[in-house]
């Protein structure tokens, strides 16, 4: 029998909730420093890392009748052209071009006959650099293991090295008779399995205990966020297209207004958010006497001593997730910071992403047809419980190279789905905290209203950290 691996119950819901209008892949816009090198030698470069990211020469097979999960099985046609490819921006080649061009590429849905990834080399930028634009669907990678999948991507060194081309053959993949068996089988083993588990967590009672309260003060948290939040624009369909746009800032601004004023790096950064969804509620003429619901994804994965989530090795999604309240009624900056801080604070103590996790864990005892229906169904009703998704993932602080060029800047790009028609991803590097939003097309075409009310809300919180320093 071929041996599969199955994918986990939040993978794939990634790509259960996946249609025409809610496209489930991840990415981000990689701009370097020039001259851009020849489309070969990136493209020869890209394929020798292919060794270690298995999972990009797999495609996800799904279970006739949906009797399973979806399996990962080799690509036995894998094309690497297919990819990674080339294109330029037109003239003048600025940023409001390159945003543009990453706009209509994250408006079309990967291809599922294929491995679930793109890269897009792109030259013709202004000032003499180009850009690397990726594409990955969201039931290979999570934001850390995206993250960690772009260092393995990218070089820590300028020296070029010449890459070594390896052989690859892919191994024989199952029939459809076979996929089914296996499902059927994992399916008979599975009560055997939590009934392993619950033993294993008897010889320990205290710790399970312990678990079982956390994971009850959790759901009782949650249960708050089922209640609808105020009419808005923010929430209603989406069509299938996209519009894109960034900013950043300073991680020395965030250490002085921290310094200054209190708070976490979150804290600050989600400050500056809650400004910018402040003004265009404002812009859009609708009431600000409210709050803004935000889902945040919190990766579930070892910590270091920083309690920053690290990579563990792994591709798949270890996530769950937190609903905060962006204060968006506050004008004070000030206050919006210390609002936002206590309010975090408590979320961390109301145990909800250790009940989400649970949840999420609970999904994997589902029958997978009745989770697949479950799944797609939620993503077409009406969302109200929600207004927007925040994520933000630290990477590297140290300059990243591909072909002896540096990575000057790198704009996350977070995914829309149900009736969420704007998400604002963050990626900090070398020293900045990069911000991509994501918008629907129809609706949104005042998102940089957005992106410039982050800016002013990390100036209004400079400034009044200079006045109390």
């Amino acid at each position: 029998m071929t041996t599969t691996e199955r994918l986990s119950p939040l993978d794939a819901s990634f790509l259960h909730l996946e249609n025409e209008f809610a496209h489930m892949h991840i990415g981000s816009t990689s701009i370097f420093e020039g001259p851009p090198p020849p489309f070969e030698q990136v493209r020869a470069l890209l394929e020798s890392k292919l060794d270690d990211i298995p999972r990009y020469r797999q495609i996800a097979r799904f279970v006739p009748f949906d009797l399973g999960r979806p399996v990962w099985v080799d690509d036995a046609h894998f094309n690497v052209d297919y990819h990674v490819r080339h294109t330029a921006l037109p003239s003048p080649g600025g940023d409001e071009q390159l945003r543009l061009l990453v706009a209509r590429l994250m408006s079309q849905q990967l291809d599922r006959a294929r491995p679930l990834w793109e890269i897009w080399i792109v030259e013709g930028l202004d000032d003499d650099r180009w850009a690397l634009v990726s594409k990955v669907h969201h039931a290979m990678v999570d934001g850390v293991s995206g993250a960690e999948l772009l260092a393995t991507m990218l070089d820590v060194s300028p020296d070029v090295v010449e890459p070594i081309p390896s052989a690859w053959s892919p191994r024989p993949a199952p029939g459809n008779v076979e996929l089914a068996t296996e499902a059927v089988a994992d399916l008979v083993r599975s009560p055997y399995e939590q009934v392993r588990a619950l033993r294993a967590a008897t010889r320990v009672p205290r710790q399970a205990l312990d678990h079982l309260k956390e994971i009850g003060a959790g759901l009782s948290s949650l249960t708050g966020v089922l209640s609808a939040t105020p009419e808005s624009s923010l929430n209603g369909p989406i069509g299938p297209h996209r519009r894109y746009v960034w900013t950043s800032v300073s991680v020395d601004d965030i250490k002085k207004v921290r310094g200054a004023l209190g708070g976490s790096f979150n804290d600050v950064v989600l400050a500056t958010v809650t400004r910018g969804f402040r003004a265009l509620l404002r812009s859009r003429g609708e009431s600000t006497d409210r709050v803004v619901r935000t889902l945040v994804p919190v990766s579930i994965r070892p910590r270091d001593d920083g309690e920053m989530a690290t990579g563990d090795g792994t591709m798949e999604n270890k996530v769950s997730a937190m609903f905060a309240e962006l204060p968006v009624m506050l004008e004070d900056p000030g206050e919006t910071l210390s609002a936002m801080s206590a309010q975090m604070s408590d979320l961390k103590d109301s145990k909800q992403a250790v009940a989400g996790e649970a949840l999420t864990s609970m999904a994997g005892f589902t029958p997978p047809m009745v989770l697949a229906l479950s799944e797609r169904v939620v993503a077409r009703g009406a969302q109200r419980n929600v207004n927007t998704v925040t994520t933000n993932v630290p990477g590297p602080q140290l300059p990243l190279y591909s072909v002896g060029r540096r990575m000057v800047a790198v704009y996350p790009y977070v995914p829309l789905a149900g009736q969420v028609r704007v998400g604002v991803a963050m990626f900090s590097y070398d020293g900045t905290v990069y911000f991509g939003i994501t918008g629907d097309f129809d609706s949104c075409e005042d998102l940089e209203v957005l992106s410039d009310g982050i800016e002013a809300g990390m100036e209004d919180l400079l400034f009044l950290a200079r006045q109390r320093a």
